[in-house]
């Protein structure tokens, strides 16, 4: 009896279920069974139907009564409960089968951070595992993901797949080295960081700049931009001293690139660590004007005020000219040119030095 009861206590079966045999084998009644433990007949009966779960101190008189010990009772009355609970589960997944497709599960999987499944319910599994919930719709209430369901960029901003985006960003950053942050070191390479617009080919530019962020406890993530974000950069923190810089290769224009990361390098460097900054974010005052400081301080970085006035006043936007503008203040020229268009100076057709990046896959 009891090496075949040690032998069956993993299994997944209902505990009333075994003790009816035991009792059957052993020649007792429910109503003696329940004389023997100080148990009403009721409770007895019930936890033969599985309607009663067998608690600690029902094990402990099932083990003095029965002789089968305490622990295979609970670890069959566990078993039994996790089992139905998985059941339950199971109906609470089909229920969250349609917000499946809300978010970017091809994307997601390209990437390696969900299995690839046509499973609706695999999916949704898979889904809970990757954003570290219980149930999918959970996920606008975690503060993690918050700032995507605060996205104010267009009406058809997919806030799921923003907060996707995201969640991957937290994932490889926590996979990646840095050093402790350290924000005036990351203020002086400012200048080596700029020195890096000149670099033709970007994935070379990218391992450089990914090592420059790093030696300043800056983590630097790179992830497609997924359809119905809008979004070419975030900043988060993930720990104390590890700022992360999230960019999309949304488009591929270099100017819009060095743009949206000084914006970011901003936020590093002057803004709130508990926030998460991401582009066209919320509409709130603080946050708005957070958002400007960090645009002032992308311009500034790239094209001082002054110098640009200056450039700008004299109303000579030839390529030539903008060449000569760029080397003189140390940055490339499709920048210059980038920004001129931006301020409605120089139409959106004449692409002098601007350059389009070819990515390799992130």
């Amino acid at each position: 009896m009891m090496t075949e009861q040690a032998h069956m206590s993993d299994l997944a079966i209902p505990p009333g279920e075994y003790l009816e045999e035991v009792l059957e084998e052993m020649g007792v009644s429910q109503a003696e069974l329940a004389r023997r433990m100080g148990r009403p007949a009721q409770a007895i009966n019930e936890i033969l139907k599985g309607d009663k779960a067998i608690t600690s101190e029902t094990a402990l008189q099932l083990e003095q009564v029965v002789g089968v010990p305490a622990h295979v009772w609970s670890n069959l009355e566990s078993s039994y409960r996790l089992v139905i609970a998985k059941k339950v589960d199971e109906k609470k997944a089909e229920e969250e089968i349609d917000v499946v497709s809300s978010y970017p599960y091809l994307e997601l999987s390209k990437l390696g951070l969900v299995q690839k499944t046509q499973s609706k319910i695999d999916r949704v599994k898979e889904l809970r595992k990757f954003f570290g919930v219980s149930s999918l719709f959970n996920i606008g209430e975690v503060k993690e993901y918050a700032p995507a369901f605060r996205q104010v960029e267009k009406d058809s901003t997919s806030h799921e797949a923003l907060a996707a985006w995201l969640r991957a960003g937290h994932i490889i950053a926590s996979g990646k080295e840095v050093n402790e942050l350290d924000l005036a070191k990351l203020n002086r390479c400012l200048t080596d960081i700029k020195a890096l617009t000149f670099e033709a080919d970007p994935n070379v530019m990218l391992d450089k700049l990914s090592s420059l962020l790093a030696s300043c406890g800056v983590a630097l993530v790179l992830i497609p931009h997924f359809p119905k974000t809008y979004t070419t950069g975030a900043t988060f923190w993930i720990e104390k001293n590890k700022a992360v810089i999230m960019m999309s290769l949304r488009g591929s224009w270099s100017d819009i690139f060095w743009f949206s990361l000084m914006h970011e390098i901003g936020h590093i460097l002057f803004h709130d660590k508990r926030a998460t900054f991401l582009e066209n974010g919320r509409s709130d005052r603080q946050y708005m004007k957070q958002e400007e400081e960090a645009d002032l301080f992308a311009q500034e970085t790239l094209i001082p005020k002054k110098e640009y006035e200056n450039f700008v006043s004299a109303c000579d936007f030839r390529r030539s000219s903008i060449e000569k503008f760029a080397n003189k203040v140390g940055i490339f020229p499709g920048i210059v040119t980038g920004r001129l268009q931006f301020d409605g100076l120089l139409p959106h057709t004449a692409h002098h030095h601007r350059i389009r990046f070819k990515w390799k896959k992130a």
